[in-house]
């Protein structure tokens, strides 16, 4: 069957690989979207240090379910949407004695660690299997990105009475964005592109903050009567938003890490202790987090198709990630359709 590879720096292409065997336990998909992660682009360009080359990127997954083995349980059956949670988890290691499963000491991502969905068809154990409601597969694409941003959320404890700055409002940061307005925050949304910004106050961002050309420290201030925000979620992974949140969060607020810097980060540990700050790191997603999200989308007020940049055949992919790399500011999700 078809699949895409990313075989080294700058180098993606298409690829035939055997069809898996289906175990008793286990959930025969047949793939109809997969959306391109940032993750994904940082493989292609040899910076991200998790993955293990040569590697079948994907981990947004639309799919329908082909078959199942025979100690499946009835609730997954041929023929209904899924999306699945592309995490592994060891059982055994302090994350999961904790009940905190997302965070497994050894997880392995699909598409990072092991092998991604990128291709026609996948095996996967019947208990990452998500069933996605009346959602369609091209919808489903959307759900684990989404769901990172609600686990911060969930990490950050917001509540109605918090003002929130979300930084980055690519499709983790708008996960962020939505899940804090349901809580009743008040949300502050942070990016240099202004159609993204846009679009936050479309998903319920009461402000936004353009940190390319705005007064981001004067802005906060103004809009928090001088104490800066409660929350402050940080979903770009740089230097300068890192020491942006420590700076502008409120005195005993909390920040919350989700991007991976990729340089070294110098901060004045002083506000560490001065402000006594929660900084919490945020890392994957729980299967309640997925949940939400699928809830959320059901009802059917989310722009889906104003998230998605673009869709590809596969043969188109290599294409797309070199454009996505040219102008990466200005797309929300690439998505392989096959």
């Amino acid at each position: 069957m078809k699949a895409i590879q990313i075989a080294g720096l700058r180098q993606m292409q298409t690829v035939d690989i055997p069809e898996q065997e289906l175990g008793p336990d286990q959930v025969l998909l047949r793939l109809e979207y997969v959306g391109f992660c940032g993750s994904d682009l940082s493989t292609w360009l040899g910076r991200n240090p998790m993955v293990r080359m040569p590697v079948i990127p994907g981990h947004e997954v639309g799919a329908v379910i082909e078959r199942v083995g025979d100690r499946v349980p009835e609730g997954l059956k041929a023929g209904m949407v899924v999306t699945c949670n592309p995490y592994t988890n060891c059982g055994k290691c302090a994350s999961c004695r904790n009940g905190r499963v997302n965070a497994c000491e050894h997880n392995e991502t699909l598409g990072v660690q092991r092998n991604g969905a990128m291709r026609e068809r996948i095996v996967l154990p019947w208990e990452k299997v998500i069933p996605a409601g009346l959602l369609t597969p091209r919808t489903c694409a959307l759900i684990e990105p989404m769901s990172v941003g609600f686990h911060a959320v969930s990490r950050a404890q917001v509540t109605d009475i918090d003002v929130v700055l979300v930084i980055g409002c690519g499709m983790v940061g708008m996960g962020a964005v939505v899940r804090s307005v349901q809580r009743g925050a008040t949300v502050v949304a942070a990016d240099i592109d202004d159609d993204k910004l846009a679009l936050a106050r479309e998903m319920g961002a009461s402000y936004t903050i353009n940190t390319r050309t705005d007064d981001v420290h004067k802005r906060l201030r103004e809009m928090t009567s001088g104490f800066g925000p409660d929350v402050v979620i940080e979903a770009v992974g740089s230097s300068e938003t890192y020491q942006m949140a420590v700076d502008e969060v409120a005195f005993t607020g909390r920040v919350i890490c989700i991007g991976y810097a990729k340089t070294e980060v110098s901060f004045q540990t002083k506000y560490f202790v001065q402000k006594e700050l929660d900084i919490r790191g945020s890392r994957n997603a729980q299967p309640s987090d997925f949940r939400a999200v699928i809830h959320y989308l059901e009802k059917g007020s989310c722009p889906v198709d104003r998230l998605i940049s673009r869709e590809v055949t596969p043969d188109e992919a290599p294409e797309a990630m070199r454009q996505w790399a040219e102008s990466p500011g200005k797309v929300f999700r690439i998505l392989v359709r096959f």
